[in-house]
């Protein structure tokens, strides 16, 4: 993929959050603590083009007040179920706030450029689905419940994604969609709690420095796995629980604080932080690399423990926001001699927060 796909999402939705935005000063309706955000994810600047080497996840937030109750209560559900702090509880106006999103996830071998089947190498595979998530905070707890349904295989178009935008970039053509894994619907149901420390919880921590420990499950026919990590931020001003990604879990609604400062409470017009964070995963299953739940196809020999180690910045101005990340990725399955199983890529956040 190109830094060309980049700039062309990135634009269309810099488009999207002014539009929004002009909409809000006419006045039309816009409930506090709505947003628009835009995740790309891909390998381009790490210059290479394999093993997840693209995605893509739009999506909009909504206070929880503004919808049925038919749409809330699944992922609310979720988050009932998880909360295993039974002395924890919610007070009554601390309602969860919602999303809808689409993605797209893209997977292939390191050779793309090679149309025999690469059995000792990554499946190639792509992942097009739609999601709602919810995200409850109270005090410096956030619980995120997401779940995602879809299709992987053909019917995903990651042929045609991948093979439009080389041709337009003038980049080497794909040759082995033809081995991807088939076609299958697929779901994947995710909890992720975070927690948030700063000076005023010890005094061990420096000011402007906050510590923002995470936990969570993902269970279902695309992924299964237990995972643990955290960041470190230092900023001014900061807000939310840091950064999110593409991942499950990483639930994209930045302005649910809203839901907890009140609709009375400003923020300060400038935020910025930089941060670094680790994220360790016990992996039971992984589609993209298991192969298809329901019918054999292409695998690779996947390994257990894999981690992220994440560096990056957010910066917001007002309603909107810039998060860059830089992820470097564990080997995720065992290769033929000489390696090559890390990687390297980038996610972007782009966010409109009303």
């Amino acid at each position: 993929m190109s830094v060309c796909r980049t700039a062309a999402f990135a634009a269309v939705f810099v488009a999207l959050g002014l539009t929004l935005s002009g909409a809000r000063a006419q006045s039309l309706p816009a409930k506090e603590g709505s947003e628009v955000q835009v995740f790309i994810e891909n390998d381009v600047w790490a210059r290479t083009d394999r093993y997840y080497t693209n995605g893509l996840k739009i999506g909009v937030g909504v206070p929880g007040n503004t919808l049925t109750e038919a749409f809330k209560e699944p992922t609310r559900w979720l988050l009932d179920r998880f909360n295993v702090d039974r002395d924890f509880q919610f007070r009554p106006g601390e309602e969860p706030h919602f999303g809808v999103f689409l993605g797209q996830n893209l997977y292939t071998p390191k050779q793309i450029a090679t149309a025999a089947a690469q059995p000792l190498d990554r499946p190639w595979a792509a992942w097009l689905y739609l999601g709602v998530v919810a995200q409850r905070e109270a005090g410096n707890r956030l619980d995120s419940a997401e779940i995602d349904l879809g299709m992987v295989g053909p019917a995903a178009a990651g042929k045609l994604t991948q093979t439009e935008w080389h041709r337009l970039i003038g980049a080497p053509r794909p040759l082995g969609w033809d081995n991807q894994i088939r076609n299958e619907p697929a779901f994947v149901a995710t909890y992720l709690q975070k927690r948030r420390y700063d000076r005023g919880d010890s005094a061990l921590l420096p000011p402007n420095v906050e510590i923002i420990p995470h936990g969570g499950l993902s269970m279902g026919t695309v992924m299964t796995l237990a995972r643990a990590g955290g960041i470190i931020r230092l900023g001014r001003n900061m807000t939310g629980f840091g950064p999110d990604t593409i991942e499950p879990g990483g639930s994209m609604l930045q302005n649910t604080r809203r839901a907890g400062a009140g609709a009375s409470e400003k923020r300060e017009q400038l935020e910025w932080y930089a941060y670094v964070g680790v994220d360790h995963r016990m992996v039971a299953r992984n589609l993209f690399l298991d192969g298809a739940f329901f019918r054999g196809g292409p695998s690779v020999e996947r390994r257990t423990h894999v981690y992220d180690v994440s560096r990056g910045i957010s910066v917001r101005y007002q309603w909107a926001r810039l998060s860059l990340t830089r992820v470097r990725r564990s080997e995720e399955f065992f290769t033929s001699p000489g390696g090559g199983g890390r990687q390297n890529f980038d996610s972007i956040n782009i966010g409109f927060e009303f």
